[in-house]
């Protein structure tokens, strides 16, 4: 059964439902602000410090744990379906990570559409990767992660150095990840009834916003066309009871086809992007628990 204090972030975007419902005309940056309020569900996480920094253009924010290997790094790329979200909705979720694996976070604030459609993301993404790289940070020593849009991220950047033939990071770890842009699976529908925040038609409106109509094909954006032969091993979370369930089930099984080293790990009962609970929820501490226990070994952490 889940902990009664995972209720809060079906509780927080069940109210944003209602207020877009009240608000038809609710415009683009006022729609911004009201979905900024996600931080509200991690709890400020302790002994972790901040930095702004300009990764190449990028703006970025370093996430600190106390005594963390800095030779180490995570690459962190935020959800909100390529239009939403920021590096401050996501800092204390980053930080939490930062501390479960012992070495900083970094947390772009990629362009977002509809201003810049995909792949612009991407774009920038593999330039944080770069700039990364020439902070002396052996990619070996690397991992990405992200959530939703952002775990579509984290799996395309590593796609993208393997067709440039340059050298990948050392694991990958999607959160809910937003992958089918086609939108077929089965879960959008069967999961319609427990998921309080995302849905076929909410979508579909995201979707022309976030690229161009070509777009859905492409295997660097819609990762269920990709060939994932020779991906760095991966570690999945997503819920059994949201609507992206079967982007995730689907990759999972298109990778371990291709001899990818994957795992999964289906949480029931939660929402969309639940370790956003970190410090809350059992449920999201187990989770960036599992995360830190994982890659540690991958990026050479003892």
């Amino acid at each position: 059964m889940a902990s009664p204090e995972s209720d809060y972030l079906a509780e927080l975007y069940s109210s944003w439902t209602a207020r877009s419902a009240a608000q038809p005309d609710m415009g683009l940056a006022a729609t911004r602000e009201m979905l900024e309020q996600w931080h509200q569900a991690a709890t400020e996480p302790t002994e972790v410090s901040y930095a702004e920094v300009d990764a190449d253009g990028v703006p970025s924010l370093w996430c600190m744990p106390k005594d963390g290997d800095e030779d180490r790094a995570i690459l962190y790329l935020h959800g909100g379906a390529f239009v939403f979200w920021s590096r401050h909705s996501h800092r204390k979720l980053a930080g939490h990570l930062a501390k479960a694996v012992g070495s900083p976070v970094l947390l772009p604030e990629y362009r977002r559409a509809p201003k810049h459609q995909a792949p612009a993301q991407l774009e920038d993404a593999v330039t944080v990767y770069h700039w990364l790289r020439r902070q002396g940070i052996d990619p070996a020593r690397i991992a990405t992660a992200g959530d939703s849009a952002g775990g579509n991220l984290c799996i395309a950047v590593a796609l993208k150095l393997i067709a440039d033939d340059e050298p990948l990071p050392a694991a990958i770890m999607p959160i809910s990840p937003w992958l089918d842009m086609e939108l077929k699976g089965e879960s959008l529908d069967a999961n319609a009834a427990h998921d309080k925040t995302v849905s076929r038609a909410m979508l579909e409106t995201l979707r022309r916003l976030a690229m161009p109509d070509d777009a859905v094909s492409d295997p660097l954006i819609n990762l269920l066309y990709a060939d994932p032969t020779g991906l760095p091993p991966i570690l999945i979370h997503v819920s059994a009871d949201e609507a992206l369930l079967d982007d995730s089930l689907r990759f999972a099984a298109n990778a371990r086809s291709a001899g990818v080293d994957v795992t999964i790990e289906i949480e029931p009962e939660m929402q969309h992007i639940y370790p956003g609970l970190a410090g809350r929820a059992q449920e999201a501490d187990r989770a960036i628990e599992r995360m830190g226990t994982w890659v540690r070994p991958l990026l050479g952490l003892a």
